[in-house]
């Protein structure tokens, strides 16, 4: 199997890469791009990484991912987050490729209070979500046999800056952390998030779109005190607060809880809980979380 996965020097793209080494792929069968080797939103570029490669799988982890950012720069970030897709996708469904497109439970307005279904009603409430959303649109309109929209959330892991490596410095530099208790979600680990993408990539699970995060769920005040813990640090040293407290340019979804019941309706492994994901991801990458 040929695989090509955009975003490739992001923390999902390097553990995609990891994982396929790992199984035993043929280096040769991987292409792994970033934005300088290849353009997601210049249609030429991609028809001619298509024409070269000719990719079996491509696994689009590229993503114009500063929410905030994303308030006063929607056009940019349409066009990596929604144009670009929709020109993988075409390329894609004319080649016979399987197309695995990443994205985000922003795209919900957070207002729920029990697990997000695939096919709940999406109402994003910022540029970012917006944006991912038409993404998810164009590449289920143009590749409907063989795009899959697969979203996740609250992703960290070894490569780029995440919240993890984020906490692990405030815990090194402050005597106490404040962090919001009012966002309840479902922290992924990257590692995981890619071994199941390369699932699905195998399996025979129709396109559609999945939801597929680590197990069970919690707070980012829960999740930093599991943080401190797996550092030895005091977890009371981390202190609740509001979403309120912390006014950011885009909005939170407050739930942001996926269920997995289509990614096991389709035969495919649920991932692990988040707290022991957690653990194992200190187990395997902790050097390069605490680096920074």
């Amino acid at each position: 199997m040929r695989w090509l996965i955009t975003g490739a020097h992001g923390q999902l793209g390097s553990d995609l890469q990891q994982v396929l080494a790992d199984g035993g792929s043929d280096p040769t069968a991987v292409h792994a791009v970033g934005s300088a080797e290849l353009d997601i939103t210049d249609s030429a570029a991609i028809a001619a990484t298509f024409a070269d490669f000719a990719p079996d799988v491509v696994i689009n982890a590229a993503a114009y991912t500063a929410v905030d950012a994303a308030e006063t720069d929607e056009d940019r970030a349409f066009a990596v987050n929604a144009a670009g897709p929709g020109l993988l996708a075409v390329a894609a469904a004319r080649s016979g490729a399987r197309l695995i497109h990443v994205s985000t439970d922003y795209v919900f307005d957070g207002r729920a209070t029990t697990p997000y279904v695939p096919d709940a009603a999406t109402n994003p409430q910022s540029a970012y979500g917006r944006t991912k959303l038409a993404g998810e649109l164009a590449v289920r309109e143009l590749a409907p046999d063989s795009g899959y929209v697969v979203r996740t959330a609250w992703v960290y892991g070894g490569t780029g800056p995440n919240f993890v490596k984020t906490m692990i410095r405030l815990e090194g530099s402050h005597p106490t952390v404040s962090v919001v208790d009012d966002q309840r979600g479902s922290p992924t680990w990257s590692r995981h998030l890619a071994g199941a993408l390369v699932e699905l990539a195998g399996s025979d699970a129709p396109a559609g779109i999945y939801h597929c995060t680590n197990g069970d769920d919690t707070t980012w005040f829960g999740f930093t005190q599991a943080i401190f813990a797996e550092l030895g640090a005091d977890p009371e040293r981390v202190r609740p607060t509001t979403t309120a407290a912390f006014p950011r340019p885009a909005p939170r979804p407050a739930y942001s809880v996926l269920s997995a019941t289509s990614w096991r309706a389709a035969g495919l492994t649920p991932l692990p809980p988040w707290r022991d994901a957690l653990r194992s991801a200190f187990s395997v990458v902790g050097d390069e979380l605490r680096a920074g």
